[in-house]
């Protein structure tokens, strides 16, 4: 009974998500959300099922993911984009992540945790961004380059007109207001590199 109780929950909620498949049809990014529904399932171990459905779960059950579908149908034609205005009203976002709709995101970002992050910079591919981080502006410089395959953990604070390389992990509550070359781990206030090509080192930034 419990099975079957499971089951038709599934469905009830698949169906009741079923909407937001709408702008994914109308819009030409596509290829940019097959791969962020990728990611966020092979990082959150979903089963393999159609893209489709796996697509309707994340949006179910992880509100970060649906911030970063409205991104994505932002960046889009403008037919995605009426769309997901319309669709909005119904299933609202995450209140307390902030993706500005002027930055430009690379493929498979991942936001593990949403709460009181902002993320205002232009970043690489297949990035992973946690808890209670800003990414912004420091001044009227400008404002942060993240490259690939960078990860950036709870509380860090990654602000200024910087570039940070890629393959970059930064530290639980680090402040990073300086550029961070690639291949390093950099942790601490202000951050400083500990960990370069894989080697334990102790370098300023």
């Amino acid at each position: 009974m419990k099975s079957f109780l499971r089951q038709a929950f599934f469905v009830l909620t698949i169906f009741w998500f079923s909407p937001l498949i709408l702008p994914f049809l109308l819009t030409t990014e596509k290829e940019v959300i097959t791969a962020d529904v990728k990611r966020w399932s092979e990082v959150l171990g979903l089963p393999e099922q159609r893209l489709w459905i796996k697509l309707l779960v994340l949006l179910h059950k992880t509100t970060e993911f649906r911030n970063l579908y409205y991104y994505r149908l932002f960046k889009g034609n403008l037919n995605g984009r009426i769309a997901m205005y319309l669709l909005k009203l119904l299933y609202p976002e995450c209140p307390s992540l902030f993706l500005d709709y002027s930055c430009c995101i690379g493929a498979g970002l991942f936001i593990q945790h949403g709460f009181s992050t902002i993320i205002m910079a232009d970043i690489g591919e297949q990035c992973w961004v946690n808890q209670q981080v800003t990414i912004g502006y420091k001044d009227k410089s400008g404002r942060p380059k993240i490259g690939n395959n960078v990860r950036i953990t709870a509380g860090a604070k990654v602000l200024g007109n910087i570039q940070v390389g890629n393959n970059v992990t930064i530290g639980a509550n680090a402040v990073v207001v300086k550029d961070v070359p690639s291949d390093c781990v950099v942790v601490g206030i202000p951050a400083a590199i500990i960990k370069r090509n894989g080697i334990k080192v102790e370098e300023k930034l």
